[in-house]
């Protein structure tokens, strides 16, 4: 069985208009995965750039939250200081609150049981030796107030805002096992 010379033409001919097609579906194939993967890339650096923004906002609300108590802490030390040298100096008294009980208090007349008494001499004062410790420990009580409003402003304002947060971290935190 031979073939015509014509047969062979256009045999030869449809393989050769063949193959381009060929060609050109595979390109087009190509390019419609290249699309749907630009899609998915353009979709996740939206993603990125929203997290990169409520990270930014994030920091700055903590930035601003360590400004505003650091700037109270610094307040409150100095108004301490001022104290404590008023109180060294003379020009300022440390008084406690304190009273003396009626049964405590001295007669007016040693020897006798009448009922006038004498008068406290004045109000009660920390002694010279306390005071130091009375600042140290007020400074100590002002560091820890701050420490404490600040971590509690932080969760608020930038824990609880976090996306991690909002998926339930630890989600067996709350639940109480019985054995």
């Amino acid at each position: 069985m031979t073939i015509s010379p014509f047969k062979a033409a256009l045999l030869g001919m449809l393989i050769a208009a063949l193959v381009p097609v060929y060609w050109f579906i595979r390109v087009v194939d190509q390019r419609d995965d290249a699309l749907e993967g630009l899609r998915g890339l353009n979709t996740e650096v939206v993603g990125l750039r929203h997290a990169a923004r409520i990270s930014g906002e994030m920091l700055a609300e903590r930035d601003a939250i360590d400004q505003r108590n650091t700037k109270e802490l610094i307040d409150a030390r100095t108004e301490n200081e001022r104290l404590r040298r008023a109180v060294g100096d003379g020009t300022g008294r440390l008084y406690v609150s304190a009273t003396c009980p009626a049964s405590g208090s001295v007669s007016a007349t040693a020897g006798t049981a009448g009922t006038a008494r004498v008068a406290d001499a004045g109000r009660a004062e920390l002694a010279a030796d306390a005071r130091p410790d009375y600042f140290t420990l007020r400074d100590q009580l002002t560091q820890s107030r701050q420490m404490i409003v600040g971590l509690q402003q932080y969760v608020r304002g930038v824990c609880q805002r976090s996306p991690a947060h909002q998926d339930t971290t630890f989600p067996n935190l709350n639940e109480r096992t019985t054995p």
